[in-house]
Formats: structure tokens, sequence, C-alpha cells
């Protein structure tokens, strides 16, 4: 008898809700720490790697106004549009890949 026990069962695969909130969770995370690895080797790798790596450090070069704003406002904005942009940009990543895997 091959009968699928439901206990053995991952919590993963049976329910959609968790998976959704793990791939958030994963994707805010990588989101953080994206810029964390990026911004020190900066100056050195070609820009196109650090879009491809870290997509929200240049979307903030562009949307950050030059306004004469105290700088911590500046940095505060700017810290907040790179991480969303980055959890956005590794949400989309993550359920590309589970998709792939699980089709």
């Amino acid at each position: 008898m091959n009968e699928r026990n439901p206990l053995l069962e991952s919590l993963a695969t049976r329910s959609g809700l968790f998976r959704f909130l793990l791939l958030l969770g994963l994707s805010l995370a990588a989101g953080f720490l994206a810029p964390a690895v990026a911004i020190p080797v900066e100056q050195q790798a070609p820009a196109p790697l650090i879009a491809l790596f870290s997509p929200g450090l240049k979307l903030a070069e562009v949307m950050i106004p030059e306004t004469h704003k105290s700088m911590a406002w500046t940095f505060g904005s700017a810290l907040r549009i790179v991480i969303a942009a980055n959890a956005a940009f590794y949400f989309a990543l993550f359920c590309l890949l589970a998709y792939r895997r699980l089709s």
C-alpha cells in the first residue's frame, strides 16, 4: 500500500497562505540584506551588477530629489525606497522560482 500519510506532508505544500507568508518574509529579509552587501562594493563593481543584485539602490538614486532637507530625512527616505523596491524584486523572483519548482 502506497498511501500518502497526511502527517508527513509539509505545511508548505498544503497551505497557500503559509507559502505566501514564507516568501514574503524571505523577500523582506533579502530586501534588507541586499543593500548591506551592495553598498560597500558599489565603487568596485560595475553598475549593471549592482542594479541586478539590488535594484532599489539605483531606483532610490533616481527618486530622491535634491532638496535641502536634513540628512536624516534624505537617508530615511532613500532607505525606505531601497528596502521596499528590493523586497518587491525578491518577492517576484522567489514567487517565480517557487512557481517553476511546483510546475
